[in-house]
């Protein structure tokens, strides 16, 4: 099971991330309700965990926004806000679910669960190949020739992003947008440095490298000729 799970405050966002991870769930987070529409509008998930006040965007205008772009991705709103009127309304908006805070994470689950199997099956790519790097999206598993490598979560999610756009030049503001999920220029060398260390968890210790510079462009994944 695929979980987004868009909430502001970081003490609920771990302890929900944490919990669903112990079961085994591939989890992405947001904290605001820009890049968690973003995130949604993107990818694939079976499950959406949306709070419905969101710093940027509100958790009831995110799922209409959802909804008018075609997504049908099940949505559990997780609040405090929860009078009838505002159970009704988050329903009408597209929530499939609504849970009022605070809850019993095995509740929660419960309830996920049950969404999920009433998602409508969408194929989604698990294993991810260049060469002899492999990814497995929903265990997060890298392998290269067969050695286990462990990533950190950014580094994880900068690989997968570079491995989804194999041989295609990913600018730094792609990066910056994909995979940090800013939309401004933090004038900081947070992509160059996380690249640095990718490189040397995937390519220092092989002969050949994965991961190539293009001067003045970005960063190109590519198997080697």
């Amino acid at each position: 099971m695929k979980v987004l799970v868009i909430e502001d405050d970081a003490q609920t966002l771990s302890f929900i991330e944490r919990g669903l991870r112990e079961v085994s769930a591939a989890v992405d987070t947001a904290r605001t309700g820009t890049d968690g529409l973003f995130l949604a509008s993107e990818e694939h998930y079976d499950v959406i965990i949306v709070d419905r006040m969101l710093p940027h965007l509100d958790g009831l205008s995110l799922v209409r926004a959802l909804r008018s772009n075609g997504k049908d991705t099940p949505v559990l709103f997780l609040t405090a806000i929860g009078g009838l009127a505002d159970r009704v309304e988050g329903l009408e908006a597209g929530g499939d679910d609504y849970l009022i805070k605070p809850f019993a994470f095995s509740e929660l689950l419960a309830r996920l669960r049950a969404l999920a199997r009433r998602a409508p099956s969408v194929p989604v790519e698990n294993l991810l190949r260049v060469g002899d790097l492999t990814l497995e999206r929903l265990s997060r598993r890298v392998e290269r020739a067969g050695r286990l490598i462990e990533l950190q979560p950014r580094e994880y999610q900068l690989l997968e992003y570079l491995m989804r756009h194999v041989g295609e030049v990913v600018t730094r503001t792609m990066l910056l947008e994909n995979v940090w999920g800013f939309h401004f220029e933090p004038r900081t060398s947070v992509v160059e440095t996380h690249v640095s260390r990718l490189r040397t968890k995937i390519d220092k210790p092989f002969e050949q490298e994965l991961i190539r510079t293009v001067r003045g462009a970005g960063y190109v994944l590519s198997a080697p000729e």
